[in-house]
């Protein structure tokens, strides 16, 4: 006799150590529209998050358990990525802000039908997507960029030279975003958000100073990929002056 019981002999998985430290576990508090198709999903942590946010990076939601067997064999279907759209570190609580496009998915599922009492745990912080020093910024993207773009566009002070286009379906679609410094907007009104030649004529039209900023171009891939090389070629701007995010491309998961 050892003296161990089975819960003594039982073995831990080793990695779930080292896990814990880049997580924090929270409950929903509130949830409701931001637009007919944006919901907002307010959480608080169970205590102080150990970790520094930047405007512009985001969290993953852990929805399935990826030490399982499961999460093991199928990891794609065990975080899912969301912005912060605000972060209040005295508080213990942040704001995400989720698109629901038409679609089905664990993602989706989960910000259609989270209810406050719901608890997560939360993989803390990720992303490079944030601001950089420059004597003007650039914003260009759709409804999923919004929500990076709004508190990146917070954190720039008032006398900030900032330009930009925000693409939705339609005006009752339109993200609120923070001023003082406004966005065009434009609609797509029943076209794709894929390879969208709304949001490159709307860039291609913007009057920018001759000499590059700095741009954040963030939402479909293809459509990143479309406002990149205008820049770069009808404008002359440095690729490194360019910062791409592609939240999503059709047919594909987890690409944020």
């Amino acid at each position: 006799m050892t003296g161990k019981t089975d819960a003594g002999r039982r073995r831990r998985n080793p990695l779930a150590g080292a896990l814990t430290k880049y997580t924090v576990d929270a409950v929903v508090t509130e949830t409701g529209p931001v637009t007919p198709s944006m919901r907002r999903i307010l959480l608080r942590t169970d205590g102080p998050v150990p970790f520094a946010w930047t405007p512009g990076r985001h969290v993953r939601v852990q929805l399935n358990d990826p030490l399982s067997l499961s999460g093991i064999v199928r990891p794609g279907q065990t975080l899912r990525t969301y912005t912060i759209w605000e972060f209040d570190a005295g508080e213990h609580t942040l704001e995400l802000r989720a698109h629901l496009y038409g679609g089905e998915g664990i993602g989706l599922a989960w910000a259609r039908k989270a209810a406050p009492g719901d608890r997560v745990t939360l993989w803390w912080p990720q992303g490079d997507f944030v601001l950089r020093e420059a004597p003007y910024h650039l914003f260009v993207g759709e409804e999923t960029a919004s929500v990076a773009f709004g508190p990146m566009i917070r954190a720039l002070g008032p006398s900030a030279r900032v330009y930009g286009v925000l693409e939705s379906e339609g005006p009752e679609h339109d993200p609120p975003m923070p001023g003082p410094h406004p966005l065009r907007r434009v609609h797509r009104d029943g076209a794709s958000a894929a390879s969208s030649a709304i949001l490159l004529n709307a860039v291609a039209a913007l009057e920018l100073p001759a000499d590059a900023g700095f741009a954040y171009l963030a939402g479909e891939a293809r459509t990143c990929r479309m406002v990149r090389d205008h820049l770069t070629r009808d404008r002359g701007w440095p690729k490194t002056a360019i910062k791409l995010k592609p939240f999503w491309a059709p047919g594909k998961r987890g690409l944020h």
